[in-house]
Order: C-alpha cells, then structure tokens, then sequence
C-alpha cells in the first residue's frame, strides 16, 4: 500500500489509496475480531446512523447477528428522533437496549428548575411520552448523571465481558475531538477512543470522515436517517448547529426557536414537561444572545457582571462562575470581546459546567498551565497592592 505525504499547519499527513468508507469498515472489522460484545452507542443522529449501517455490514459478515444496539432515552427528544431509533430497535438483525431509567440533565432555558429528571417516577403524568414496552427501566447503576451512566452500563451489564461501545465523534466537529482522537493510544495501535476499564472501550471509527463524508454514504446507501434534519436545512441552520437530541441542553437551545413550527406536539409537552422552554422558543438567536452591546452598558465585561449578578442564583454556581471567568481573562483576555461574549453566553445558558464557556478555551492548554499563569496573575495582582 502507498501513502501520498501531505503538510497542513506544520504536521505531516499520509493519505492513503483507500476511502474512510472502507478504512472505517476495517477498524470494525478488527474491533468485532478483539472484542466479545460491540455495541452500537445511537442517539438518532447522522453520525451514529452511520455507525450503525457499518456495524450491520461487519455484523452480517462475521455472523454476529444480532448486532446490540444502546439507546439512552433523555424523554426531551424530538418525535422525529424516537421515530428513527424505534425504525433502529424494530429491525431484526437488532437486540434493542432501549434505556428508559430515572436520571437528571441540566436544563439549559431556566434559572429556576434547574433539572430535567428524566423518567421520574413522580412525574409520569407529565412524561413527554409513554416508555416502550420493551424498555430497560431500572436504573441500578449508582449514578444519575448522562455521560456516567454510559460507563456504567458498560461497567455493570458487560462487567463479565469484553466489550466496547461504538460512538460516532469525529475530529471535524472540534479541536478538542481531534486532540483526543489522534494524540494517546487507547487500545493497542488505537487512538480513536477511550478506555473505560480493563476490559471496557468506546471507539469511534469514523473519526477521520468530513460532514461530506457521512451524507454521502448516507445518500449512495439509501440509508433512512432522522428527517429533522430535512427541516433543519430548510430552516437555514448551519451544518454546525444541527443537534437532533436532548433539547433542554446548553448547545440545543437554538433549536427552540423553530421547535414549536416543526413539532407543534413536541413543543406543546415540551413547555408542560419543563420552565424556560416556552420562554425560550419564543425568542430568537439575536435577542437570547445578543449580538450588540445593550445601551445601558459601557462594555461588554460590565453587561456581563451584571448577568452573573442578577441570572445565577445559587450562590455555589455564581463562585463557580467568577472564578472560570478570573481564569479565563488571565490566559486569554487578548481575545478580548470574543471571550467575553462566549462568558455570556455561558451565562445565558446556566452553563455552570462548563460546555460553552470553559472546554472550548482549553484546547492545547493543559490545566498545569492554567494553574501556573492564574497563580502568577494573582501574585503579580497581590504584589502591586502591596507596592506602595
């Protein structure tokens, strides 16, 4: 096999004669020889359909039928997306893990009702749809939060086997992917994934493909795929912010905004299920996030002390607040506006994780050198008050 050598910003790219269609085809090849159980991680999106339909190919080829394939149902979905992973769960060659279990996610339109506690118990009159009849329903995990409960069910329901989930991130969506796609082996000659356990894995390969490159295979396949994004495009939204999932989530609120004209019924539930959903949808991107300085404001920086000031309101998520903006203006404050705007948005969204505001900007920076230069900022700050 030859490889044609390239340069891009200073590193050197081999390409090979073969296609990512196939390349991805031969990773699943070798994970389906290594492993025990591979699972297919869906979520109904465009990504993870191709995940499945490459899975399916390995799957009929190798006689491992059925293929497992893990939904982790966050109740706040769009009917279009349930339509997808029903068409996924339904097909024969499946064994549906569809998980319908009590857990949290932090709701991104209110200051006030800060949770969606999915599938609560408590609140089954107000559910946005009934479970499924073939549903795993138990949550015996020991954790309530999303991306926890995805280790442990593998920890837990595979805890005797070897096995990996197959997810469908790909380095295109963000430097922080490509980082963690193409830097550390994870298994054996393996970058593209993350080891769990011992035992345990999750591998992404079609980490390497382009926007392009999955809706073409999506279109050259004929494979059915989540038809929101049909409206998505109709609507204008850029490739970027097209989210199928979870639509009380700090990056979905975009998706409010045309929610109650696409899914008149979704959106209905949607605003019974949950506060701030109503409020938000009835707005529009520039005036939930503005794009110009308010009047009353000198800067940037004083709007959004004032939104800290006045928008959180619990005292521990306001710290939290404070001390991830003192960081950021440190390391990065030659940004500016930029920085500032992307702190408020931050804020907007009660993003007190972190998912806007603060992994974006860590990109190539470990936290060692985070630390380092906020210490020496405070020093410098604590040295010029004592100068007389």
């Amino acid at each position: 096999m030859t490889m044609s050598p390239s340069s891009s910003h200073g590193r050197l790219r081999f390409y090979l004669p073969t296609t990512v269609y196939e390349e991805s085809l031969n990773r699943i090849r070798y994970l389906f020889d290594e492993f025990e159980d591979v699972i297919v991680s869906f979520s109904g999106g465009k990504d993870s359909t191709v995940i499945f339909n490459l899975a399916l190919i390995v799957a009929r080829e190798k006689q491992r039928l059925p293929l497992k394939v893990l939904f982790l149902d966050q109740e706040a979905e769009l009917l279009s997306t349930i339509d997808t992973v029903r068409q996924v769960m339904h097909h024969p060659d499946v064994d549906p893990l569809w998980y319908q279990i009590p857990f949290r996610l932090f709701n991104a339109t209110s200051t006030v009702e800060h949770w969606l506690h999915c599938w609560n118990p408590d609140d089954e009159a107000r559910w946005m749809r009934p479970k499924e009849p073939d549903a795993l329903t138990e949550n015996s995990y020991g954790t309530d939060r999303f991306v926890d409960l995805l280790i442990k069910i593998m920890e837990v329901d595979f805890k005797d086997r070897k096995a990996c989930y197959l997810s469908g991130i790909r380095c295109e969506e963000s430097p922080r992917r490509t980082l963690g796609m193409t830097e550390h082996l994870t298994y054996k000659h393996i970058t593209w994934g993350l080891k769990i356990s011992a035992r345990h894995f999750s591998f992404s390969p079609i980490y390497d493909w382009s926007f392009v490159d999955v809706w073409k295979a999506i279109h050259d396949n004929g494979w059915s795929y989540n038809r929101h994004y049909d409206s998505m495009y109709r609507y204008g939204v850029s490739r970027g912010k097209m989210r199928v999932s979870s639509l009380n989530h700090e990056t979905s609120i975009p998706m409010l905004f045309m929610l109650q004209e696409i899914e008149p019924e979704t959106y209905e539930r949607m605003t019974a299920r949950l506060s701030g959903i109503d409020t938000a949808a009835k707005m529009n991107f520039d005036d939930y996030f503005p794009k110009r300085l308010p009047f009353m404001f000198k800067s940037w920086v004083e709007y959004r002390d004032h939104l800290l000031k006045h928008l959180i309101t619990d005292p521990a998520w306001t710290k939290l607040f404070t001390r991830r903006f003192e960081k950021q203006d440190v390391i990065y404050g030659s940004m500016g506006e930029t920085l500032t705007r992307v702190q408020i948005k931050s804020i907007l969204t009660n993003d007190w994780e972190g998912v806007i505001g603060y992994n974006n900007f860590r990109v190539g920076t470990t936290p060692m050198k985070l630390r380092k230069a906020y210490r020496d900022a405070q020093q410098a700050k604590t040295q010029a008050v004592e100068t007389p």
